[in-house]
């Protein structure tokens, strides 16, 4: 008897990044992670949902610069995410943890 084979595809978190409370949640819990690779590539993923080239034009960055700054190889200035955020309407904010 031959095996059916599944047929999968790949995730995309994009996907399921369709309200403002869902995009909250996902930047909440990158930031969580403490690692910045990790959270621009979080916000690139929010960039795709809202679509990349309208929100690379908000931050006065071309559609191919913000793909490359928001990738996991990409190393982008705090500036840069600062503009990103305000394209997207995030606000950064800080809440004061116990000290090591």
């Amino acid at each position: 008897m031959a095996k059916k084979k599944s047929k999968t595809s790949l995730y995309d978190s994009a996907e399921y990044l369709d309200s403002r409370e869902a995009i909250n949640a996902y930047m909440e819990e990158a930031l969580e992670t403490d690692d910045p690779a990790f959270i621009a590539k979080a916000l690139g993923t929010i960039a795709r949902a809202r679509g990349m080239s309208q929100i690379a034009k908000k931050a006065g960055l071309s559609r191919e610069s913000l793909y490359k700054a928001l990738s996991t190889e990409g190393n982008p200035e705090f500036a840069t995410i600062i503009r990103v955020m305000q394209a997207l309407g995030l606000k950064l904010s800080i809440t004061a943890t116990q000290a090591h």
